[in-house]
């Protein structure tokens, strides 16, 4: 089991979390959306969930859904500024497509 958070996305947690009065980390998981069928969904959380895998990196911890682990084994979190926009950015292996507006993917 391999997810990684690059030293950008963990700054990037560890200001956010900082502006927000504090945290546990970020959650990853999947969802069920779009037009390839599935979606990254990251979020800030408080606290651990029952089965949870957790993992720490640059000093964040990354909670991870055990459901979603089969599709995203192996994805890099990235955060980016391009332009205008900042966003996370997921390199997963597992893909297979993406849709043209970039919001889901296809394993």
């Amino acid at each position: 089991m391999t997810i990684t958070l690059t030293e950008a996305a963990a700054q990037h947690v560890t200001r956010f979390l900082a502006r927000r009065g504090g945290g546990l980390g970020v959650r990853l998981g999947i969802k069920t959306t779009g037009c390839s069928g599935l979606a990254y969904k990251l979020e800030y959380v408080d606290e651990q969930a029952p089965g949870d895998i957790v993992l720490e990196q640059h000093g964040v911890k990354v909670l991870i859904d055990p459901k979603s682990l089969a599709f995203i084994d192996g994805t890099e979190i990235d955060f980016a500024r391009e332009g205008l926009n900042e966003g996370f950015k997921f390199s997963n292996p597992n893909e297979r497509d993406r849709c043209g507006c970039g919001e889901s993917f296809r394993v």
